[in-house]
């Protein structure tokens, strides 16, 4: 389990909340399903929500209580070099799913239901099935096969749902840069997508391609 550590105070309140703030992710959720006879627990996320070009991707983790890699934490929060170190321990050490919704089909049913998706599909593909699924943000993905928590935040409070943010990021970064090869002048394998001034002007100046979200602007016409 994660070490949480204490602020320091020099005065006292009724308000715990103040004070006691991990200072990153932790076991708390799992290990009190696990008390419950609730297991195994699948931790979910995605990655590329925002980008105009490219994949939605969709990881699910169910990690070994007894062998969790050390520095788990919101991709976000990582640098690219210690995503990759992390994603190999998580590999080697959890059982570990992805699965992704490509730009057409985001443009076809909208992003958040795409991201959704590939997160049911990611958690369906688990070698072992989850008794319960921490999903990271406000919606629990429809159609699990299992009961599903939705965790605001959860991939800087859930150990599971960090570990899913990494795979997925890793995931879709490499997706991205092998992209480049295919569609190469939009710098994919520099932006991965994401709206940065270098990939607007390659839109303006070759225009979109198969990759590219339609249904986002700019890129929509409506």
């Amino acid at each position: 389990m994660c070490e949480v550590r204490r602020m320091s105070r020099t005065a006292s309140s009724d308000s715990r909340l103040l004070f006691d703030l991990p200072e990153g992710p932790d076991f708390q959720m799992e290990a009190a399903a696990l008390k419950r006879g609730i297991w195994p627990v699948a931790g979910t996320d995605e990655a590329g929500r925002g980008p105009l070009a490219g994949p939605v991707v969709a990881a699910a983790v169910v990690l070994d209580p007894d062998n969790i890699p050390g520095g788990l934490n919101d991709s976000k929060q990582l640098n690219a070099a210690r995503r990759e170190a992390l994603f190999t321990l998580i590999l080697q050490s959890a059982f570990v799913s992805v699965a992704s919704s490509s730009s057409r089909r985001i443009d076809a049913i909208d992003i958040r239901k795409a991201s959704l998706d590939a997160m049911r599909r990611a958690v369906a593909g688990l070698e072992i099935a989850p008794k319960l699924v921490l999903a990271d943000g406000r919606d629990v993905p429809p159609g699990l096969a299992c009961e599903g928590r939705a965790v605001v935040k959860g991939d800087a409070r859930s150990l599971s749902i960090a570990a899913a943010s990494i795979v997925a990021k890793v995931m879709r970064d490499r997706m991205m840069t092998r992209a480049e090869d295919t569609y190469p002048g939009y710098g994919f394998a520099i932006h991965a997508g994401y709206a940065t001034e270098v990939h607007r002007r390659a839109i303006t100046d070759i225009g979109p391609c198969r990759l590219h979200r339609m249904s986002f602007r700019p890129l929509r016409q409506d």
